[in-house]
């Protein structure tokens, strides 16, 4: 039985790394998720307070650098409120309408399109911004994708 629970624990870790690059997956649940089960299959006694609290200072990061990297991206190629919010809406619809490539483009078009829309800005203006966000997109996957790999290093390193 003990192969079927490591079987699910991994499942969900592999689903929040899934949950990166396709975001209408919560990642940080799964992952909260794997760890729960653990303490459920097996046992809660190896995970002490310090282990929580390291573990929830880690989710709340993935939560910060998915939005910094976004803002930052944005902000840094000249982009406002409304850039971030189109990229974040494109980020979310865009693999629905596109899919594999939608992760990309929605966040790019969904940029240019709000900037074009709300801000009144020229076509190039609009583009660099575009750019910006799929810039900001690609360092959050790999920012958050360091944090989770230290996060299940940290879990398998306290349980075995």
């Amino acid at each position: 039985m003990d192969i079927v629970y490591w079987l699910i624990i991994s499942s969900l870790f592999i689903v929040a790394f899934v949950g990166l690059v396709y975001p209408i997956l919560p990642s940080v649940l799964f992952l909260l998720a794997g760890l729960l089960l653990y303490g459920v299959f097996f046992s809660f006694q190896p995970f002490s307070w310090l282990f929580w609290l390291i573990q929830g200072m880690f989710i709340v990061l993935l939560f910060v650098a998915d939005y910094i990297a976004n803002l930052v991206g944005i902000k840094k190629f000249g982009g406002s409120k409304a850039g971030v919010w189109g990229s974040t809406i494109g980020l979310l619809v865009g693999p629905f309408v596109i899919p594999f490539l939608g992760i990309l483009i929605g966040p790019f078009i969904g940029a240019i399109a709000a900037e074009l829309i709300v801000n009144k800005r020229n076509f190039t203006g609009a583009l660099k911004i575009g750019f910006g966000s799929v810039i900001g997109f690609i360092s959050s996957v790999i920012t958050k994708t360091i944090i989770q790999v230290i996060m299940i290093g940290y879990f398998l390193w306290v349980v075995f």
